[in-house]
C-alpha cells in the first residue's frame, strides 16, 4: 500500500511560515519528528516513510501553489498511486484558525492550488486535509493575509493542530478516509 501525501505551499525564504504554506509546515514537522529528510527531486522535495506495511511518500511541490497540479500528476504517475491514496494538505480560509477538516473529495473552495490539481488531474474526487487559517483580514486584503507570516500568538494556536495533522496522515493510510474522518473531524 502506497500513499502520496502532498503539502501545498510556495518555495523560497520569503514564503517560509506563511499561512499559505501550512501544507509545507505540516510535512516539515512530521518529517522532523520521524527523522526524515526531504531531498530535492523533479518538481519538488520528497521523502518517504515505511510504517506498518505502508509506504508514505511526502511531497512538497516546487511549482508554487497555483501550479501544484503538474507536480502532483507527475508523482502520482511515477509512483503508480491512485488519487484515492493521495492526501493534499492545504490551507483553508473558510475554517477557523487551527481547525482540521478531512474530506474525501469536494470543490476547490476558491483555493488556486486545489483548482490547479483538479484541472490537471481532471477530477475532484481525491482526499484533502484542510487546515483552517482563519479569515481575520479586511476586504480586499485576502492575498496579503494568506501570504502573511503567522503572528507569535497564531503560531502557538496552530502548534497542536500541526501535530494532529501528522496523526491524521498516518491514520489515513492505516484505517482509510472514513474511519479517519470519524475519528478526527470535529465541528468548529
Amino acid at each position: 500500500m502506497k500513499y502520496l501525501i502532498v503539502g501545498i505551499g510556495n518555495i523560497g525564504q520569503g514564503y517560509l511560515h506563511t499561512r499559505h504554506n501550512i501544507g509545507f509546515d505540516v510535512l516539515d514537522h512530521f518529517a522532523a519528528n520521524n527523522n526524515l529528510i526531504f531531498e530535492d527531486v523533479r518538481l519538488g522535495a520528497k521523502c518517504q516513510l515505511r510504517h506498518k506495511g505502508r509506504i508514505y511518500h511526502f511531497l512538497k511541490p516546487s511549482t508554487y501553489v497555483n501550479l501544484s497540479g503538474k507536480a502532483v500528476r507527475y508523482w502520482l504517475q511515477k509512483l503508480k498511486i491512485e488519487p484515492a491514496n493521495m492526501l493534499i494538505v492545504v490551507d483553508d480560509l473558510n475554517l477557523p484558525l487551527g481547525y482540521l477538516r478531512l474530506k474525501p473529495n469536494g470543490s476547490d473552495g476558491g483555493h488556486n492550488g486545489l483548482k490547479d490539481i483538479s484541472t490537471t488531474l481532471g477530477l475532484t474526487n481525491y482526499p484533502r486535509l484542510r487546515f483552517g487559517i482563519g479569515s481575520d483580514y479586511s476586504k480586499g486584503n485576502q492575498i496579503d493575509y494568506v501570504l502573511g507570516k503567522w503572528s507569535h500568538t497564531e503560531w502557538e494556536q496552530i502548534t497542536e493542530p500541526i501535530k494532529t495533522a501528522g496523526e491524521i496522515i498516518l491514520n489515513f493510510g492505516l484505517e482509510g478516509i472514513e474511519k479517519t474522518m470519524n475519528r478526527f473531524n470535529t465541528k468548529p
